[in-house]
């Protein structure tokens, strides 16, 4: 049997997942498993590189046929506490952002904001100065208290839909064998319900409570919902 190619995510918020797949026994056999950020991540899938990857959602436009292979998620309901824009500028004084190189939904998620529910024109660069910066994941932790405008994009896609967010989700570019899907959500499953354990392995910080992070801010089920609100925003970015 040809094993199957994970691309996952090295960020804590991917914690749950990656214990998960330590403990997966046996299944780990089936899998080639490799770390990468969600834009390297998302290029593999889109290049055939790997099977399966934890895409941040705005790249399933960009991928031919792909199908969700995971009842789990990297979402929140509300404030998520790693993806936000970052400003000494109000929202609606905003006129120039850049952008965050690591992430193609965040990116896009802060252009849909400011166009839509800000309702500002702003330009977007990737390097150099701006008005406010995207940046999302472990190099956002304990930066909150340092910008005088601190805007978390699942608490405002919330305010503005009134719908749960799903920054990133498990997806294939070609239909997987059945068995194999099932065990890799019981794997994930697993790791979800052992989130308080993956958290004893991390390293304390002073600065961000991890502890609320991954056992409150973060939401892992693709809910209905989610799946709801992955149809609106494609529909979004598409409007842009």
């Amino acid at each position: 049997m040809n094993k199957i190619r994970v691309s996952a995510v090295s960020y804590t918020n991917t914690k749950p997942f990656a214990y998960g797949l330590k403990h997966a026994g046996a299944f780990l056999d089936k899998i080639e498993l490799s770390y990468d950020i969600p834009s390297d991540c998302a290029t593999k899938l889109i290049n055939n590189q790997v099977d399966i990857g934890l895409v941040p959602v705005a790249t399933l436009l960009n991928i031919p046929n792909y199908e969700i292979v995971a009842d789990y998620c990297i979402g929140s309901v509300g404030a998520v506490n790693s993806v936000f824009i970052f400003s000494d500028k109000p929202a609606e004084e905003i006129r120039s952002v850049r952008l965050d190189k690591q992430s193609r939904t965040s990116n896009n998620l802060a252009k849909v904001l400011l166009k839509n529910y800000w309702k500002v024109q702003v330009e977007f660069v990737e390097e150099g100065t701006a008005d406010a910066f995207v940046e999302i994941g472990d190099r956002t932790f304990g930066k909150t208290d340092k910008y005088s405008f601190v805007y978390d994009m699942g608490e405002e896609w919330m305010k503005f839909t009134g719908l749960p967010f799903a920054f990133a989700v498990w997806a294939s570019n070609k239909p997987l064998d059945r068995n194999f899907i099932k065990e890799f959500n019981e794997v994930l499953k697993f790791g979800v319900e052992h989130r308080a354990e993956a958290l004893k392995e991390l390293e304390p910080r002073s600065d961000f409570d991890l502890e609320d992070y991954l056992l409150h801010k973060l939401d892992y089920p693709l809910t209905a919902e989610k799946r709801q609100a992955i149809t609106k925003f494609h529909h979004l970015i598409e409007n842009l």
